[in-house]
């Protein structure tokens, strides 16, 4: 399975697990038959002796059952996590240097797209297989009794394993496409509030954002509500299916008493492995999904060789500007000339289109507008594009692991004398060896912050980002803090920030208002240096 790291022993694995999960239903299945005909046969008072092959078979099939069941869940899970720790390695290599993808949300969604394809396996590949051969099993042992049992009970499983799961898959994937525009708006109107609420409570519209911001969710909470009651209404569906199936089954079936009874609870257990399908498939939408943008990740970083290499990295923005359907402009008619030693500020209020700017320069975001060069080229053609832009962004991610190897992935080189230069720098004191936690749980707000800035330093690119590097900080020791960060910073540098102080000696001071670039009094000032 080529872009998905899929080696042929995974797949055997994978086989092999299919055959232990169908092997422990059909144990399932045959000891319900089993010991239905052995109930109903005791009851017509038989010799002993013609009941010690079936109560024997009663016990043999309980314990495979369980054993085989076991086995199943041991073998899934060792070659899903396997591969699954192989493909997390190779999506964490495409967020080190030299490849194009960066951003926390980025990070974030990748961790859990990752624990969707999981899902995928687990839960709604590996059951449909088992589902498959047990059903196909089901409906052969039916037939030797009756055609047209057999017939009933394959249509029963056909439409409860496949019409309900691809109905549930349609109302789920319509649901998705509906909700889509409102959860965009929310995730915008949440961080208008976080970002923006010093802001919105001086202009006396924060209640106003609020209240827009609680419609949103109320729309977005009635549309869930819809979705999970129609797809409730074919779960039940399928359970009337299994109950009309199962009497269909006993009225068509011409057996024995006992017969007919084993071959009854035969078609309702059978169910019992189809039924489960439909409640998975309310995921299917949201792996697809998860699966197209894993997919993307992978496909670039197997990109061919002979793309462009950065020389100079001078980076230019000719009347750039970035656009979505239905909403006003992020960014337009931004020109920006950002030469090899040069200094740019970046001021604005929340929501003027800063951190859209830097996107554009990182390469996470197209321009749907202008263009945005390096040496004259598209940072499309750049393979290597981080090695010579990077820097420290607001939603830069932490990983659950030390520091030290949050550091590495900046420079995997470095050696410890550097990473602690560069946690100097940052003014950042935790020892390398200390577990950040969960995204950085284990830290402070401002110690996660340094890191990140550490992080920056340690990777020295020739075009530093810095977006908002110690917000949040004591003014005093932020101030120190960045102006040793500079000091290190021997390229050209872009400061985001909400402090004109910042940009003293700056070479131009780009200030966003709307999306649109104003006239800024202060280009051009050098005053030295930081």
């Amino acid at each position: 399975m080529g872009s998905w790291g899929l080696s042929t022993k995974d797949l055997l694995r994978l086989l092999r697990t299919a055959l232990l999960g169908a092997a422990a239903e059909l144990a399932a299945l045959g000891l319900m038959a089993t010991a239905a005909w052995l109930l109903l046969r005791a009851a017509e008072r038989p010799p002993l002796a013609s009941l010690t092959v079936a109560s024997v078979g009663v016990r043999t099939l309980a314990l495979l059952r369980g054993g085989l069941r076991y086995a199943e869940r041991l073998a899934g899970h060792d070659v899903v996590l396997r591969w699954l720790g192989r493909l997390r390695t190779r999506l964490y290599q495409a967020l080190l240097p030299g490849t194009r993808h960066s951003g926390g949300d980025l990070v974030t969604r990748l961790v859990s797209d990752v624990d969707a394809l999981q899902d995928a396996v687990l839960r709604w590949v590996l059951p449909a297989g088992v589902a498959a051969v047990v059903g196909g099993a089901a409906v052969a042992v039916t037939a030797t009794a009756s055609a047209q049992a057999a017939a009933v009970l394959g249509a029963g499983l056909l439409g409860a394993g496949v019409l309900l799961p691809w109905g549930v898959v349609r109302l789920t994937a319509e649901a998705a496409r509906e909700s889509a525009p409102h959860r965009a708006e929310l995730a915008e109107r949440a961080v208008e509030l976080v970002t923006g609420h010093r802001e919105l409570v001086a202009a006396g519209v924060l209640g106003e954002h609020r209240r827009r911001a609680t419609g949103v969710v109320r729309a977005i909470a009635d549309r869930e509500r819809t979705t999970a009651g129609r797809t409730a209404l074919l779960t039940a569906a399928g359970v009337l299916v299994q109950l009309a199936t199962a009497v269909g089954v006993g009225l068509l079936c011409h057996a024995s008493g006992p017969g007919t009874a084993a071959l009854t609870l035969t078609a309702v257990t059978a169910f019992e492995v189809v039924l489960p399908l439909i409640g998975a498939a309310r995921r299917v939408p949201e792996i697809r999904a998860s699966a197209a943008r894993l997919r993307a990740v992978l496909a670039h970083e197997a990109a061919p060789a002979g793309t462009w290499t950065a020389a100079n990295g001078h980076f230019r923005l000719e009347n750039a500007g970035v656009r979505h359907p239905g909403r006003a402009p992020a960014l337009r008619d931004i020109e920006l000339d950002l030469p090899p030693g040069k200094r740019v500020g970046v001021l604005g209020p929340s929501g003027a289109g800063k951190t859209t700017l830097l996107r554009l320069l990182l390469g996470s975001q197209a321009p749907t507008e202008g263009r945005v060069t390096l040496d004259g080229h598209p940072l499309s053609e750049y393979a290597d594009l981080s090695k010579t832009i990077s820097g420290a962004e607001a939603d830069a991610h932490v990983f659950h692991t030390t520091v030290r190897e949050n550091l590495l992935l900046a420079k995997p080189g470095a050696t410890d004398e550097e990473l602690r230069e560069a946690c100097e720098t940052a003014g950042f004191d935790l020892d390398l060896d200390r577990d950040t936690g969960p995204d950085g749980d284990a830290l402070s707000g401002g110690q996660r912050q340094r890191l990140v800035l550490a992080r920056a330093v340690l990777a020295a690119p020739a075009v530093l980002v810095l977006d908002e590097p110690v917000e949040g900080l004591d003014p005093a020791h932020g101030d120190a803090v960045l102006a040793k960060v500079l000091a290190k910073a021997k390229g050209s540098v872009v400061l985001v920030t909400h402090r004109p102080e910042h940009l003293d000696g700056f070479d131009e001071v780009l200030t966003l208002e709307d999306g649109r670039a104003l006239p800024a009094s202060a280009a051009g000032r050098r005053r030295g240096r930081p």
